[in-house]
């Protein structure tokens, strides 16, 4: 097969990449957001805790779904996630719980 007859783009960004693997393979999630976690206390982990957990939400059905689930507007929950989030405790557990995550789990491991 040439090139030209492949139907897949030439190259996949990594957030669509960790989506997908995410959507393919749903028990990945919480080891995936147990490891954010760990490095939350690093320069930027927040931040990186968050997109992480933006990244399972769109692999469990999106903003709109999940925002439902939890209870949430989705202009909360966007806000929430945001580089600027800065959430409670309590909108993490209705969003991971909403997820199917959760928080923080010793048995990722």
């Amino acid at each position: 097969m040439s090139k030209s007859e492949r139907n897949y783009p030439a190259s996949v960004s990594h957030d669509e990449a960790v989506v997908k693997m995410l959507r393919e393979n749903p028990s990945y999630a919480q080891l995936y957001l147990q490891v954010a976690l760990e490095e939350i206390y690093e320069d930027q982990g927040i931040p990186a805790y968050l997109i992480a957990l933006r990244r399972v939400i769109e692999a469990q059905g999106g903003i709109g779904e999940i925002s439902a689930k939890a209870g949430l507007s989705r202009q909360q929950l966007y806000r929430t996630l945001s580089g600027n989030g800065n959430p409670t405790l309590t909108t993490l557990v209705k969003v991971t719980r909403a997820a199917g995550v959760k928080l923080f789990d010793s048995t990722a491991k």
